[in-house]
């Protein structure tokens, strides 16, 4: 019987090893994908960061454009109200000029 014993002793003692074995393994493998999901994140924020900036730039670009357009509008709103003055002004000029002839 002592020899079932210690024979149980050795085996349990190699399978812990081996499980010991496998768990150092999985713990290397589970380090580095932490390291390479933590480098895959530095990049990707960088990225992000590049492409914010080329939206912000795009955006101010638009708020450029859309400010002459607002511009052009009041022009335009501004020359439909005083396109009846400038038309009688420029008929009463050819009126008077008409006249002397």
């Amino acid at each position: 019987m002592a020899m079932n014993v210690e024979a149980e002793i050795r085996d349990l003692k190699r399978r812990v090893s081996e499980l010991e074995g496998s768990f150092g393994f999985l713990s290397e493998q589970i380090k580095s994908v932490h390291r390479d999901l933590l480098a895959f994140q530095e990049k990707t924020e960088q990225r992000f960061d590049q492409v914010d900036g080329r939206f912000k730039k795009v955006d101010d670009r638009f708020d450029k454009v859309d400010g002459r357009l607002d511009h052009l509008d009041r022009g335009l709103t501004r020359l439909r109200t005083d396109m009846p003055g400038i038309v009688r002004d420029a008929l009463s000029d050819y009126e008077v000029k008409s006249k002397k002839k």
